[in-house]
Protein backbone atom coordinates (compact mmCIF):
# COMPACT_ATOMS: atom_id res chain seq x y z
CA UNK A 1 0.00 0.00 0.00
CA UNK A 2 1.64 3.06 -1.11
CA UNK A 3 1.81 6.24 1.65
CA UNK A 4 -0.48 9.34 0.58
CA UNK A 5 1.68 12.07 0.24
CA UNK A 6 2.11 14.69 3.08
CA UNK A 7 2.62 18.39 3.27
CA UNK A 8 5.04 20.34 5.20
CA UNK A 9 4.11 23.60 7.49
CA UNK A 10 5.79 26.65 6.05
CA UNK A 11 7.68 28.83 9.05
CA UNK A 12 7.11 32.15 9.28
CA UNK A 13 10.00 34.09 9.11
CA UNK A 14 10.48 37.49 11.43
CA UNK A 15 10.16 40.89 8.87
CA UNK A 16 13.72 41.75 7.82
CA UNK A 17 14.73 45.37 7.31
CA UNK A 18 14.75 44.44 4.11
CA UNK A 19 11.01 44.37 4.03
CA UNK A 20 9.84 47.36 1.91
CA UNK A 21 5.95 46.52 4.14
CA UNK A 22 8.51 47.54 6.89
CA UNK A 23 10.43 50.42 5.74
CA UNK A 24 7.11 52.19 4.34
CA UNK A 25 5.65 52.08 8.33
CA UNK A 26 8.92 53.51 9.61
CA UNK A 27 8.89 55.93 7.42
CA UNK A 28 5.53 57.14 7.61
CA UNK A 29 5.89 56.95 11.29
CA UNK A 30 9.03 59.57 10.95
CA UNK A 31 6.84 61.66 8.41
CA UNK A 32 4.28 61.64 10.88
CA UNK A 33 6.47 63.25 13.64
CA UNK A 34 8.01 65.88 11.54
CA UNK A 35 4.38 67.14 10.54
CA UNK A 36 3.75 67.18 14.20
CA UNK A 37 6.21 68.78 15.33
CA UNK A 38 6.35 71.61 12.51
CA UNK A 39 2.50 72.45 13.60
CA UNK A 40 3.34 72.75 16.79
CA UNK A 41 5.68 75.04 16.21
CA UNK A 42 4.35 77.38 14.27
CA UNK A 43 1.37 77.26 17.01
CA UNK A 44 4.43 78.52 18.68
CA UNK A 45 5.22 81.43 16.88
CA UNK A 46 1.87 82.68 17.63
CA UNK A 47 2.03 85.71 20.34
CA UNK A 48 -0.61 87.88 22.25
CA UNK A 49 -1.66 90.85 21.08
CA UNK A 50 -4.57 93.21 22.24
CA UNK A 51 -7.20 94.45 20.25
CA UNK A 52 -10.39 96.50 20.48
CA UNK A 53 -13.51 94.97 21.32
CA UNK A 54 -15.79 98.01 19.96
CA UNK A 55 -15.04 101.02 18.46
CA UNK A 56 -12.43 103.48 20.66
CA UNK A 57 -12.90 106.93 20.37
CA UNK A 58 -9.25 109.18 20.04
CA UNK A 59 -8.94 110.53 23.07
CA UNK A 60 -10.64 107.68 25.02
CA UNK A 61 -9.10 105.82 27.88
CA UNK A 62 -8.27 102.23 26.61
CA UNK A 63 -8.84 99.68 29.69
CA UNK A 64 -9.28 95.97 30.29
CA UNK A 65 -12.96 96.29 29.37
CA UNK A 66 -12.57 97.95 26.02
CA UNK A 67 -10.00 95.40 24.74
CA UNK A 68 -9.61 91.55 24.28
CA UNK A 69 -6.42 89.06 23.64
CA UNK A 70 -5.81 87.51 20.48
CA UNK A 71 -3.28 85.28 19.28
CA UNK A 72 -2.02 85.69 16.10
CA UNK A 73 1.09 85.22 13.62
CA UNK A 74 2.76 88.70 13.56
CA UNK A 75 6.91 87.90 12.08
CA UNK A 76 8.75 90.56 11.95
CA UNK A 77 5.69 93.09 12.61
CA UNK A 78 5.56 92.02 15.78
CA UNK A 79 6.96 94.91 17.57
CA UNK A 80 3.83 97.32 15.96
CA UNK A 81 1.07 96.19 17.91
CA UNK A 82 0.37 96.33 21.53
CA UNK A 83 2.15 93.24 23.05
CA UNK A 84 -0.54 91.26 25.72
CA UNK A 85 2.27 89.78 28.23
CA UNK A 86 1.63 92.50 30.38
CA UNK A 87 -1.30 94.38 31.90
CA UNK A 88 -2.37 97.72 30.13
CA UNK A 89 -0.68 101.02 31.78
CA UNK A 90 -3.73 102.64 33.61
CA UNK A 91 -2.38 105.87 31.26
CA UNK A 92 -3.12 104.76 28.00
CA UNK A 93 -5.09 106.43 25.66
CA UNK A 94 -6.55 106.11 22.03
CA UNK A 95 -4.88 108.42 19.93
CA UNK A 96 -6.93 107.93 17.06
CA UNK A 97 -9.74 105.84 16.40
CA UNK A 98 -9.59 102.27 16.88
CA UNK A 99 -11.84 99.98 15.25
CA UNK A 100 -14.06 96.66 16.46
CA UNK A 101 -11.69 94.04 15.69
CA UNK A 102 -8.61 96.08 15.01
CA UNK A 103 -5.09 95.25 16.64
CA UNK A 104 -3.93 97.78 18.61
CA UNK A 105 -1.11 99.39 17.25
CA UNK A 106 1.55 100.97 19.71
CA UNK A 107 1.69 103.97 17.47
CA UNK A 108 -2.02 104.34 18.28
CA UNK A 109 -2.13 104.88 21.81
CA UNK A 110 0.19 106.46 24.70
CA UNK A 111 -0.52 108.85 27.54
CA UNK A 112 -2.78 111.47 28.09
CA UNK A 113 -0.73 113.79 27.51
CA UNK A 114 -0.07 113.02 24.39
CA UNK A 115 -3.79 113.28 23.04
CA UNK A 116 -4.61 116.15 20.30
CA UNK A 117 -8.05 115.92 20.41
CA UNK A 118 -11.36 117.04 22.72
CA UNK A 119 -14.71 115.66 22.27
CA UNK A 120 -17.10 118.58 21.78
CA UNK A 121 -21.29 118.59 21.30
CA UNK A 122 -22.94 119.88 18.47
CA UNK A 123 -26.32 120.59 17.43
CA UNK A 124 -27.34 119.29 14.03
CA UNK A 125 -30.41 118.63 12.15
CA UNK A 126 -32.02 116.22 13.74
CA UNK A 127 -33.14 113.99 10.57
CA UNK A 128 -29.24 114.40 9.84
CA UNK A 129 -27.97 113.11 12.92
CA UNK A 130 -30.66 109.64 13.20
CA UNK A 131 -28.26 108.91 10.19
CA UNK A 132 -24.88 109.12 12.50
CA UNK A 133 -24.08 106.57 14.93
CA UNK A 134 -20.55 106.35 17.17
CA UNK A 135 -17.52 105.87 15.17
CA UNK A 136 -18.86 107.05 11.89
CA UNK A 137 -16.37 109.74 10.30
CA UNK A 138 -17.39 112.84 9.42
CA UNK A 139 -16.81 116.36 7.60
CA UNK A 140 -17.17 119.63 9.29
CA UNK A 141 -19.42 122.38 7.82
CA UNK A 142 -20.51 125.63 9.11
CA UNK A 143 -22.47 128.10 7.83
CA UNK A 144 -22.49 131.40 9.37
CA UNK A 145 -24.93 134.49 10.00
CA UNK A 146 -24.06 136.69 7.33
CA UNK A 147 -25.21 139.88 9.90
CA UNK A 148 -28.27 140.84 8.06
CA UNK A 149 -31.65 140.03 8.79
CA UNK A 150 -33.80 138.55 5.86
CA UNK A 151 -37.65 139.35 5.99
CA UNK A 152 -38.54 136.22 7.93
CA UNK A 153 -35.64 134.79 9.41
CA UNK A 154 -31.94 134.83 9.79
CA UNK A 155 -29.60 134.88 6.49
CA UNK A 156 -26.04 132.74 5.97
CA UNK A 157 -23.42 133.68 4.31
CA UNK A 158 -23.09 129.77 2.86
CA UNK A 159 -21.39 126.37 4.60
CA UNK A 160 -17.75 126.34 4.95
CA UNK A 161 -16.19 122.79 5.69
CA UNK A 162 -13.92 123.57 8.91
CA UNK A 163 -12.97 119.81 9.86
CA UNK A 164 -12.58 116.79 7.82
CA UNK A 165 -12.72 112.97 8.56
CA UNK A 166 -13.65 113.44 12.61
CA UNK A 167 -15.05 110.73 14.75
CA UNK A 168 -18.62 110.58 16.06
CA UNK A 169 -17.82 109.74 20.08
CA UNK A 170 -21.99 109.32 20.78
CA UNK A 171 -25.11 110.80 19.12
CA UNK A 172 -27.91 111.86 21.54
CA UNK A 173 -30.91 109.50 22.20
CA UNK A 174 -34.22 110.63 19.75
CA UNK A 175 -36.25 111.68 23.00
CA UNK A 176 -33.67 114.30 23.44
CA UNK A 177 -34.55 116.16 20.25
CA UNK A 178 -34.49 120.05 20.86
CA UNK A 179 -36.28 122.50 19.23
CA UNK A 180 -39.88 123.03 16.77
CA UNK A 181 -39.92 123.56 13.38
CA UNK A 182 -35.96 123.58 12.96
CA UNK A 183 -35.56 120.51 15.37
CA UNK A 184 -31.69 119.12 16.86
CA UNK A 185 -29.86 116.82 18.03
CA UNK A 186 -26.66 116.62 19.62
CA UNK A 187 -24.00 115.33 18.25
CA UNK A 188 -20.54 114.10 20.19
CA UNK A 189 -17.44 114.47 18.43
CA UNK A 190 -13.70 114.33 19.00
CA UNK A 191 -12.31 117.73 17.54
CA UNK A 192 -8.37 118.64 17.24
CA UNK A 193 -7.55 120.60 20.33
CA UNK A 194 -6.81 124.02 18.11
CA UNK A 195 -9.81 123.74 16.16
CA UNK A 196 -12.36 123.77 19.62
CA UNK A 197 -11.80 127.42 19.97
CA UNK A 198 -13.21 128.87 16.04
CA UNK A 199 -15.77 126.14 16.40
CA UNK A 200 -17.46 126.91 19.68
CA UNK A 201 -17.29 130.56 18.68
CA UNK A 202 -19.60 130.06 15.50
CA UNK A 203 -21.50 127.94 17.95
CA UNK A 204 -21.64 131.51 20.26
CA UNK A 205 -22.57 133.35 16.99
CA UNK A 206 -25.62 130.96 16.03
CA UNK A 207 -23.92 129.24 12.91
CA UNK A 208 -25.39 125.64 11.83
CA UNK A 209 -23.30 123.03 11.86
CA UNK A 210 -24.21 120.25 9.34
CA UNK A 211 -21.83 117.11 9.76
CA UNK A 212 -21.42 114.99 6.12
CA UNK A 213 -20.69 110.84 6.73
CA UNK A 214 -17.24 110.37 5.23
CA UNK A 215 -15.86 106.64 4.07
CA UNK A 216 -14.31 105.26 6.88
CA UNK A 217 -11.02 103.54 6.43
CA UNK A 218 -11.04 99.83 7.01
CA UNK A 219 -9.71 98.22 10.10
CA UNK A 220 -6.56 95.98 9.82
CA UNK A 221 -7.67 92.55 9.88
CA UNK A 222 -6.62 90.21 11.99
CA UNK A 223 -4.15 87.23 11.46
Amino acid sequence: MSQLPTSSASRLRAPSWRDSRLLVGVLLVILSTVLGAVVVARADDRVPVYTATGFIAPGEQVTAASVTVARVQLGDLEGRYLSAREELPPDTYALRGLSAGELVPVAGVGEAAAVEVQPISLLVDAVSAAALSRGDRVDVYVNRPDGSEGVVRQTFAGPEQVLSAVAVVAVAEEDSVIGGADQTRAVRVAVPRDAVRDLVGDVDLGARITLVPVPSAPAEPAS
